[in-house]
């Protein structure tokens, strides 16, 4: 009973040794920075798409709840307000983070633990390359680069999907919305301050990414299993981490 409680402390220490791993291993380089880059289309660009969508519409979701719940108080033209102030602290970095876990995340996982399966890692070892700064870092940077920009692309997106729909479609005054948008949300307070909290996402997600793909046994299965507890333990680790930078910050 003792041991199978003290398996998930010894996991959260060998994935803590892990991330200082991959932080030591840093080298300002051309090299390093060119697979990072490499690593920030793949992971970044490519969730664009399915960013820009989910963004557009969780916007119109927002604005429609917003516009129910304010008009019961005579409160209709403040839906701006409260759809920035959401987004902007919380629902763009968190539902960001878990886009990506769920697109690039997963993608990282399996493809380091095919790696393993199939005896790369093994193979860059006796060439004495470190498998860590060659195939980790390069992925937990791209991470921590790629995760505050698509949170920006999914503000901006729910933003026109609010003005979509509370202006087209609602009929409410333009000029209102966006004054009231401009004077309510602060640029310091709310939109960094989601900026601050998805580029702790980025690294939380592709480190627990890479640490998964590390440890996961050399098969099919191990991979498939790999994958899984990215997606799993990530997106609980987002919330959870959410709760306590807000606590902090708020």
């Amino acid at each position: 009973m003792s041991a199978r409680w003290l398996e998930p402390v010894a996991t959260a220490g060998r994935a803590g040794l892990f991330t200082l791993q991959m932080l030591a291993a840093i080298r300002p380089s051309m090299k390093q920075a060119g697979e990072t880059l490499r690593q920030a289309y793949l992971v970044g660009a490519r969730s664009l798409i399915i960013i820009m969508i989910c963004g557009f519409f969780v916007g119109m979701v927002l604005a429609l709840q917003a516009i129910n719940a304010l008009a019961q108080f005579g409160a209709a033209d403040q839906v701006s307000l409260l759809v920035g102030k959401s987004l902007f602290r919380e629902l763009g970095p968190v539902l960001t983070a878990l886009l990506f876990a769920g697109r690039a995340g997963t993608a990282i996982a399996a493809e380091i633990g095919l790696m393993k399966a199939t005896g790369q890692i093994d193979a860059m070892e006796l060439m004495a390359i470190d498998p860590v700064e060659r195939v980790a870092l390069p992925r937990f940077l791209a991470g921590l680069i790629s995760v505050p920009l698509l949170t920006a692309m999914f503000s901006a997106m729910a933003i026109l999907g609010a003005v979509v729909f509370a202006i087209g479609v609602m009929g409410l005054d333009a000029g209102v919305f966006w004054s009231k948008l401009q004077t309510g949300v602060r640029f310091g307070e709310d939109f960094m301050g989601g900026i601050w909290k998805s580029v702790a996402f980025g690294g939380l997600v592709s480190g627990t990414a890479a640490w998964y793909g590390f440890s996961a046994r050399p098969t099919g299965a191990g991979v498939a299993t790999a994958t899984t507890n990215t997606v799993v333990i990530s997106s609980v680790l987002v919330l959870v981490i959410d709760f306590i930078m807000t606590s902090f910050f708020t």
